[in-house]
């Protein structure tokens, strides 16, 4: 199993029981924080139907934007497209919204469940080039799993 699934396996344990939205999120950024390495932002926005917007939810980090306009930014444009954005240089992004200047590279994963945006989860770094193939898609499982866990 490598260190990334183990991720996948403690959030499965860490949550089972639990079935509050908030609680489960806090715990589940929690736990990015503390087990990535070279990761200064890890958080979720939540999709707010009435305002169509994302607004700020559980995260560990350094203060950020509360509310994202669907289309704006990393989290809105993955929001919008439910895909999965990775952003070597955050610089080279158009539109990108700078909450943190020490974030250099971003990943962000549209929640969706039964064809519904839940939210996004957005993770930052300090460094560029943060993200590869194989931490974007044990963090797509991870997020997977979440969803499972959430009511």
């Amino acid at each position: 199993m490598s260190e990334n699934s183990l991720l996948t396996a403690q959030l499965a344990s860490l949550l089972t029981g639990e079935h509050n939205k908030i609680a489960n999120l806090a715990n589940a950024s929690a736990l990015l924080m503390q087990s990535l390495a070279e990761i200064n932002w890890a958080g979720f926005y939540l999709f707010d139907k009435e305002k169509n917007e994302l607004v700020l939810g559980p995260f560990q980090g350094k203060v950020a934007c509360m509310h994202i306009k669907l289309g704006n930014g990393v989290c809105g444009t993955s929001a919008v497209k439910q895909k999965i954005i990775v952003v070597d240089d955050v610089q080279q992004f158009k539109g990108y919204i700078a909450c943190d200047s020490a974030a250099q590279s971003e990943l962000v994963i549209p929640l969706v469940k039964d064809s519904q945006l839940v939210g996004v989860l957005d993770l930052d770094s300090p460094i560029k080039n943060r993200f590869d193939k194989e931490i974007t898609n044990e963090l797509e499982a991870f997020s997977q799993m979440l969803l499972k866990m959430l009511d």
